[in-house]
């Protein structure tokens, strides 16, 4: 999700389940594919003011601080929306919650396009972070609840997957058309959910946990074929519901208020330092800068703005898909390890190359520099810190602490995006060298935080894990 600037979190439920046959129907399929329809508005939504920037500003007469205030709100409604979205998808339901992101996103949208001014821009990018914010919650979770236990980790996937293809095709498409036209085209896909969801069954696991068991029965039944002998895996949902309500399990959307200072205590001070620290280092690592303004960062450089993003969206795509596969290959550590690298190389080329550009040398060597950077940072950052912190999230918690871990862990995430995509353009124009060796320094010490203190979750259950980062 990032997160702001693309990349998203992937909550995980409990690995008691009985595993089920693999079996994907229709749909299936169909659910899957219009829940991360919400992934793809996320995407959209992150990248949309890297090709946007010189059009608005040129058109509306912003000035920098202005633009910074617009491309930061997206973060501080996502920061509500994140907040909120777990009360919200569990009143009124996982598609109710998917409904409140498509409304909120058409009309941020609606705003963006008929602008006139800062204020109703800013009124729009506040709508469609609230949206995107609650999406980077609930679609993850619906995704979840609707998949077989032993297909479940190959179809949340698809979030990370369809979040990289949303950035990629808003660079590409946003170097053809103007502004107006590219926050058109992003209602499309809230317009495809908002319809899509009529059509499939709401979660029925939240079916079962307010009480609707014919419900959740029918649900479960679509879900899994018609001829599909359901029994056991009905009785399972039933039975957690049952220790949930009892008070013997907190799952991620009981987040309970008075329980959030549960998580500062020793025994969860490493599970706590790793989970806010991968995010710490993801966020001031630069990401939502290189999200939101490449544009502005190539054409300082006298690179091609549109080489540059068509490049990025295809290198960012085809790291994510690689990423999928090496991950359970090679382990999460190795994969961040090489990720965190890559960012330090490619902020030090950028940094370098800005530096050249103030000792007036050749324009060629700095535009290629840089585009290189960017490039590389896109790949390196997409196949590692881009997604993997939230996964390890998700597992180094202990259950009773989960939700109000991850409740914190999201909040670091949208505060950190906040900070580096507000104050971006003020020091890239204090110091366009000074603030890119800045973030390959931070990445720098993220290789170190890395080595030094993020344990490897592959292969293990979920009980090893949280026996070792617990002793």
């Amino acid at each position: 999700m990032g997160t702001p600037g693309g990349e998203m979190g992937i909550p995980l439920l409990e690995e008691q389940e009985e595993v089920l046959p693999d079996r994907i129907t229709h749909m299936l399929v169909l659910s899957a594919f219009f829940a991360v329809c919400g992934s793809y508005v996320f995407g959209n939504a992150v990248s949309y003011s890297s090709p946007a920037e010189s059009g608005i500003m040129d058109e509306l007469s912003l000035s920098l601080a202005e633009y910074s205030v617009f491309g930061s709100l997206l973060t501080v409604g996502g920061l509500l929306g994140a907040l909120c979205s777990g009360k919200v998808a569990d009143l009124i339901g996982r598609r109710g919650a998917m409904w409140v992101t498509d409304v909120s996103g058409i009309i941020g949208w609606c705003a963006i396009f008929l602008s006139e001014s800062a204020w109703s821009l800013d009124l729009g990018r506040l709508l469609l972070g609230f949206g995107v914010g609650l999406a980077s919650y609930v679609v993850p979770v619906y995704v979840a609840e609707v998949t077989p236990k032993n297909l479940r980790g190959g179809f949340v996937s698809l979030c990370m997957l369809v979040i990289a293809g949303g950035m990629s095709m808003t660079y590409i498409i946003g170097s053809l058309v103007n502004w107006r036209l590219l926050a058109c085209l992003g209602i499309i896909p809230c317009l495809l959910q908002l319809g899509g969801l009529f059509l499939i069954p709401e979660s029925p696991r939240w079916l079962a946990k307010v009480g609707r068991e014919k419900d959740m029965k029918a649900a479960l039944q679509r879900l899994r074929g018609k001829n599909a002998d359901i029994s056991k895996e009905t009785s399972e949902i039933k039975y957690k519901i049952s220790l949930q309500q009892n008070g013997y399990i907190e799952t991620l959307q009981q987040v309970s208020e008075h329980r959030i200072f549960h998580i500062f205590q020793r025994k969860y001070a490493r599970a706590l330092t790793v989970g806010l620290g991968l995010m710490v280092f993801q966020q001031l690592g630069g990401l939502s800068a290189y999200g939101f303004y490449m544009s502005s960062i190539l054409k300082k450089a006298g690179a091609s703005t549109t080489a540059g993003s068509i490049t990025t969206a295809i290198v960012k795509l085809a790291a994510n898909i690689v990423a999928v596969f090496l991950m359970d290959k090679f382990g999460r550590r190795p994969l961040l390890l090489v990720s965190a690298s890559g960012a330090c190389l490619a902020g030090f080329l950028i940094g370098l190359s800005f530096l050249l550009q103030d000792y007036h040398q050749s324009t060629d060597v700095v535009s290629t520099l840089t585009f290189v950077g960017i490039v590389v940072f896109s790949g390196f950052f997409a196949m590692g810190l881009g997604g993997i912190p939230w996964i390890i999230m998700a597992e180094i918690f202990p259950m009773n602490v989960k939700g109000p871990a991850g409740s914190l862990v999201n909040l670091v995430s949208w505060s950190g995006s906040w900070l580096v995509a507000y104050t971006f353009n003020y020091f890239f124009e204090w110091s366009s060298a000074g603030v890119f060796f800045a973030f390959s320094g931070i990445c720098c010490s993220a290789v170190l935080f890395i080595a030094k203190m993020v344990p490897e979750t592959k292969g293990r259950t979920l009980e090893e894990i949280e026996a070792s980062m617990t002793s």
